[in-house]
């Protein structure tokens, strides 16, 4: 089973008890205004979140991991490696992510865990290169993704929703753990 320990977290595969606390993160309308089309996401949209996430690690060898607090073990939130779904363009790259409860951001948390999978990707996988997409106007995401040192890639457009999605990469000549 993979795992990452950093000072504060736990980031780990995904089990049963994890189905509701995602869930009531994946039910916060300003949690998910920067996600998708911004709709919320019910039980069983969330399910199928962890089993599409599960499959990825079963056959990409990567994916999301749950993210729990180490002294409480309280689920926070999901980051990890993913391909982009919808979006065409960029089927061939592999996505850092992030989506953290909002009673956990603004600690430090996502970078944190997004600069932990950043190495897990580069080092452990043998990714060559990374990427993330933030949607303009997501101003704390893309602090996280400077902070990681992630450069510019380019601007696109969703394809389904139509707004603008900024895209910086990193690749492992620029990797400083």
């Amino acid at each position: 089973m993979t795992e990452i320990r950093t000072p504060r977290l736990l980031l780990r595969r995904w089990n049963d008890d994890d189905l509701v606390p995602l869930s009531e993160i994946n039910a916060d309308p300003e949690v998910m205004r920067w996600i998708g089309d911004g709709s919320v996401r019910d039980l069983d949209d969330s399910a199928g979140d962890i089993e599409r996430w599960e499959e990825e690690w079963d056959d990409e060898g990567f994916g999301l991991f749950a993210v729990e607090l180490l002294a409480s073990g309280e689920l926070i939130g999901a980051v990890g490696l993913t391909v982009p779904g919808g979006l065409p363009e960029f089927s061939h790259e592999v996505e850092i992510t992030w989506r953290l409860g909002r009673p956990f951001w603004g600690q430090g948390y996502a970078s944190e865990a997004a600069h932990a999978t950043l190495e897990f990707a580069l080092q452990d996988r043998g990714l060559d290169r990374v990427i993330a997409i933030n949607r303009a106007g997501n101003d704390e995401s893309e602090n996280v993704i400077r902070k990681l040192g992630m450069v510019a890639d380019r601007d696109t457009t969703h394809p389904e929703y139509g707004h603008l999605l900024q895209v910086h990469s990193i690749d492992l000549t620029e990797y400083d753990a």
